[in-house]
């Protein structure tokens, strides 16, 4: 079996997704080749680092013109046309990868990836199967081409969408979006929050940042630890290097505050004290860099505060862990979390006080947290992979 996966890495979770296949299949045929390719890397590292810095400076620089180009691109033929001319001309500098690795199917999680396989196959340069996996909660036409002999989609809420956008019903299949089987792994939950000298007693919140960003996650954490609840903290920067040093800064300050004293004196001022003063109680917290260890964290966890990137969502939806989502990038984010939220398995956190106020309903009714938590357990993907696996099996004896 030779399997050929094109990717990008605008976003971790195309190539993540990636790895997971990737894995999944090894682990039935240890003799199979399975390659992942960075598509845009491998045609170019100039247009890679063009089209990945571009994509970063738009999200985060300016998110409502993103979001515009976004639905524009979901819409408008002529934007369309333009990304269909710009992946058709591209896609040409793929024959001799296709020529040399020879593969039995083809899996793309990415749309320009996608679009570039079917365009060759369209034109007769490629007779192999396509197999797409889109890696959002929401379809974008920019992934429905005319090339694709199936679909593998996150749930069931995209296949009527996308037969409207002009994919066939049959090649549609919502197995879900893969992810490393480490996230459905349970993990002794008392004994590793022991290990890392939390308490298991009281509720545990996961806070992901993502590589985009200081600022706003900063608010947050300051707007929770003033919550008047027991619980504690994980925060995970992921390589954001100026986001763990601001952390590192405000966790060293708090363990070198001393407790603050009140002076007593006597009515007929013949002594003083200090006793003091009452302080509200402080949120223990555990500040982690990269890891690779996340599924262990997020399995540990009570609640996970973070963006809704695709990568993100499915890893904690695996976890069964339920999210608070904020700073949702308009587009696929803001979709993501409207699929999460209309599912009752996130909740959307807004900047200041209304954030720390909804961190507190979800602590302290914990039925709510809980009916979330069996909403992400209803919503079982853990077939993925293995689903994705018969269907490149499908694939090739057709």
């Amino acid at each position: 079996m030779k399997i050929l996966i094109l990717s990008a890495s605008t976003g971790g979770g195309h190539m993540a997704a990636s790895a997971a296949v990737k894995s999944y299949i090894l682990s039935k045929e240890q003799d199979a080749n399975v390659e992942i390719v960075d598509t845009l890397e491998y045609i170019s590292p100039l247009l890679n680092k063009t089209i990945t810095e571009g994509y970063v400076y738009l999200a985060t620089k300016t998110p409502k013109v993103y979001g515009n180009m976004y639905r524009s691109a979901n819409k408008e033929r002529m934007l369309n046309s333009v990304l269909s001319g710009f992946n058709g001309l591209f896609g040409k500098a793929l024959l001799p990868l296709l020529a040399e690795f020879n593969p039995d199917v083809i899996i793309t999680t990415h749309p320009f990836s996608t679009e570039m396989v079917s365009d060759l196959k369209q034109l007769g340069k490629v007779k192999v199967p396509l197999l797409c996996i889109m890696t959002d909660y929401a379809p974008h036409k920019t992934w429905i081409n005319p090339g694709v002999d199936s679909y593998v989609v996150s749930n069931e809420g995209m296949v009527d969408v996308m037969v409207q956008m002009g994919a066939p019903r049959e090649l549609i299949h919502p197995y879900g979006i893969p992810v490393d089987g480490a996230f459905y792994t349970k993990k002794d939950k008392a004994a590793i929050i022991s290990e890392m000298g939390l308490d298991p007693n009281i509720p545990t919140i996961l806070i992901m940042a993502g590589s985009f960003g200081v600022t706003n996650i900063l608010r947050i954490y300051h707007n929770i630890i003033k919550i008047d609840l027991d619980f504690q903290i994980i925060v995970i920067t992921g390589r954001n290097q100026r986001l763990y040093d601001a952390f590192a800064k405000i966790l060293q300050k708090q363990n070198e505050a001393k407790p603050r004293r009140k002076v007593r004196i006597w009515e007929d001022g013949s002594e003083v004290k200090t006793v003091p003063l009452k302080e509200k109680p402080k949120k223990p917290t555990k500040l982690l860099f990269f890891t690779k260890e996340v599924y262990k964290y997020m399995q540990i966890s009570d609640l996970i505060i973070t963006k809704p990137g695709g990568l993100t969502v499915s890893e904690a939806l695996a976890c069964n862990l339920p999210m608070a989502i904020f700073d949702a990038i308009p587009g696929q984010e803001e979709e993501n979390a409207d699929f999460l939220i209309d599912n009752n398995m996130a909740v959307r956190i807004q900047k200041g006080s209304s954030c720390a106020d909804t961190i507190y309903n979800l602590l302290a009714n914990r039925d709510q947290l809980e009916k979330m938590k069996q909403s992400c357990q209803t919503f079982d993907k853990s077939k993925s992979s293995e689903n994705i696996y018969q269907e490149i099996l499908n694939l090739m004896h057709k």
